[in-house]
């Protein structure tokens, strides 16, 4: 009796386990996992790209009518009209770009970025799409042969800039005592106060806001130093990168690129 008892109870606990265990019966369809968007799918769906931007003349800024613009900030309009979304810009401190971008407060970075191998590992960039350098700034009658000139001296530069990867790779400039500022404006600015004896800055900001009828008419280039190209940074893995570079291909077909570039005066990437 007592076998017959405890057989029965090892049935009973044996099909319990397998009802346990069985998938609970359907009367529909079987629930599907939910499909997450892509970045493309996603910026379409909200409607809108955020474009992380600082302020950087001829790329992104507010011009004497107190209208925000720039080669850039046209660009982007271009190109979202392109994917049937609206551009909003958000300004943000570009040595925190990349976090800005991973933690999805903003789409983009769309400010004439400088494609490097570094940031081509950790961001998905577009093509190129505008040729830079950068350049050393002084103050006018200062004398200067090359950046061994610049040893031991004050020389600025946005924080996490080409600029500054500039400095640290140039054997001479790495010799000088590297500033840090915010924005490559406010180098202009120190140079132009003594307070740094140089900047290493983008040639295209530095074309457009030093020299004769600028507020730094006391400002020059003195050298060039390496070519780069600008490039736009999205997600690491994003899509929305080649759907970019389908927008720059048919807006250099159809002439936008060129006549941008011309209004800006700055060089098309070939």
């Amino acid at each position: 009796m007592k076998k017959f008892i405890a057989l029965a109870l090892a049935l009973v606990m044996s099909l319990s386990l397998v009802a346990c265990g069985a998938p609970a019966a359907s009367s529909g369809s079987a629930s599907q996992p939910e499909v997450q968007a892509t970045d493309l799918e996603a910026i379409k769906a909200k409607g809108e790209m955020i474009i992380g931007y600082t302020v950087y003349e001829p790329m992104n800024y507010t011009d004497e009518n107190g209208v925000f613009t720039g080669f850039d900030t046209e660009l982007a309009q271009a190109v979202c009209a392109k994917l049937g979304v609206t551009p909003k810009f958000q300004e943000i401190v570009w040595e925190t770009k990349e976090v800005e971008l991973n933690a999805g407060t903003i789409d983009c970075v769309w400010n004439g970025m400088t494609i490097t191998e570094e940031r081509q590992a950790n961001m998905e960039i577009t093509d190129p799409y505008v040729i830079n350098a950068q350049v050393v700034v002084m103050r006018k009658d200062t004398a200067y042969t090359d950046t061994a000139s610049l040893i031991g001296k004050n020389v600025c530069a946005e924080q996490g800039s080409a600029g500054q990867s500039t400095i640290e790779g140039d054997a001479n400039l790495a010799q000088a005592t590297f500033v840090p500022k915010t924005v490559q404006t406010d180098c202009l600015m120190e140079v132009a106060a003594g307070t740094c004896d140089a900047a290493v800055l983008d040639i295209t900001l530095a074309k457009a806001m030093i020299g004769e009828g600028t507020d730094y008419a006391n400002l020059v280039i003195v050298d060039q130093l390496a070519e780069e190209f600008y490039g736009v940074a999205f997600r690491k893995g994003s899509d929305a990168a080649a759907a970019t570079n389908v927008a720059f291909d048919e807006l250099t077909a159809d002439g936008t690129m060129a006549a941008l570039a011309a209004k800006y005066s700055l060089t098309l990437a070939e």
